[in-house]
């Protein structure tokens, strides 16, 4: 088993990914089904990774909505005809910056020696 830094960490890869692909305007965004299915695919796995992360790690943070997330990711996997691309943009402006600035927080938080 991994420890928690390692899907932290990950997970911050995969923002750094999803800002690389909605650096564009919206209308291109909007347009562009590799830039869509790019974000998409990074949103499931951040979802993945996030429940790869230990209990102890997760109750020490309720700040962050990990069942929300959880609930996200099977909406990208399973509801995968019903995702509303719009949405999927407001999500990326407004809660996809506000994670990465927790996770971070929590990343460096865990003691040096675990990274």
């Amino acid at each position: 088993m991994k420890d928690d830094s390692v899907y932290l960490r990950h997970i911050l890869k995969c923002i750094r990914h999803i800002e690389e692909n909605t650096a564009c305007e919206h209308d291109w965004f909007m347009e562009s089904h590799t830039y869509q299915d790019a974000v998409l695919r990074n949103l499931q796995t951040i979802a993945e990774s996030t429940q790869r992360l230990s209990k102890d790690l997760k109750s020490a943070h309720p700040e962050v909505e990990w069942r929300s997330i959880v609930s996200f990711r099977n909406v990208l996997v399973h509801d995968y005809l019903g995702i509303d691309i719009e949405r999927i943009w407001e999500i990326v402006q407004k809660d996809v910056p506000e994670l990465k600035k927790t996770i971070q927080e929590i990343l460096d938080d865990i003691p040096k020696y675990t990274q």
